[in-house]
């Protein structure tokens, strides 16, 4: 049974940063690419950041030179390394495979940016 297990959220002030972690099990998680989602009060859940299996990432344009994320295969972790933090960043986020696969969507971590 796969589980993708986030952790690392919380409150921040604006142009604070935040490191968050998602810890999997269950699936040869090297063999796969990998994604941070996040979901904001009344919208809908949106692409943050994605990994490849060989290393390459991608952006959001509203994160792009903000966020970083990174792999530990070794782990079975994905990261994601949040600076300069904007109230519009407020979410909850996800990791999922890329693309997402339904059932592997975990409680995620709340993200809020307020002063």
């Amino acid at each position: 049974q796969v589980q993708l297990v986030e952790s690392g959220g919380g409150l921040v002030q604006p142009g604070g940063s935040l490191r968050l972690s998602c810890a999997a099990s269950g699936l040869i998680f090297s063999s796969y690419d990998m994604a941070w989602y996040r979901q904001a009060p009344g919208k809908q859940r949106e692409l943050v950041a994605h990994i490849t299996v060989g290393g390459s990432t991608n952006y959001h344009d509203d994160v792009e030179g903000r966020f970083t994320i990174s792999r530990n295969n070794a782990e079975n972790t994905v990261a994601l390394q949040m600076n300069s933090l904007m109230p519009e960043d407020t979410a909850v986020y996800h990791c999922n495979i890329w693309p997402a696969w339904n059932g592997y969507w975990g409680q995620g971590t709340q993200v809020t940016v307020s002063s």
